[in-house]
């Protein structure tokens, strides 16, 4: 019989928290709580509204590549899958995180076509998370890989 380990279960349990809180804020961009008002911070015209659409279009490619250059080593969780590699090439020559900034800019062009406090909240929130997954990903990457902390010093963002 094995032991329980509180400490992983805890750490098991944030990562899966981060994960589907993060799910959570995309999807909730799509349907409206009644919890937050959805008063709008000024009037939508065209030019925030295209403007939105353009960011959404451009993070949706930047996510698409991403998802190209990590192959089989893509998951939703921060911890690395077991037999992945540390991919440095394509997109992540750039940058080390591209997924999570591009949900982050989506979800600011999508409150740029609403200019409601409901989508800001969302916004504010889903970036909030997704830096505390990076953190996360941030140390089990550098325990993972030996080569991670040289990739981050070339890389800074």
């Amino acid at each position: 019989m094995t032991k329980f380990n509180l400490k992983v279960f805890i750490k098991a349990s944030y990562e899966l928290i981060l994960v589907f809180s993060q799910f959570l804020i995309i999807f909730l961009h799509f349907f409206q709580l009644e919890l937050l008002p959805n008063k709008q911070i000024i009037q939508i015209n065209n030019i925030f509204y295209f403007l939105g659409i353009l960011i959404i279009i451009i993070a949706s490619i930047f996510i698409l590549i991403a998802i190209k250059d990590l192959g089989r080593n893509l998951s939703p969780f921060p911890r690395p899958k077991a037999n992945s590699n540390l991919v440095t090439t394509g997109i992540y020559r750039f940058m080390r995180h591209p997924m999570y900034y591009s949900l982050i800019i989506i979800s600011f062009g999508v409150f740029l076509t609403k200019l409601s406090i409901y989508h800001l909240c969302l916004t504010i929130t889903l970036a909030l998370l997704i830096k505390c997954k990076i953190i996360l990903e941030e140390q089990y990457l550098k325990n993972k890989f030996k080569k991670y902390f040289l990739y981050k010093n070339m890389v800074k963002y």
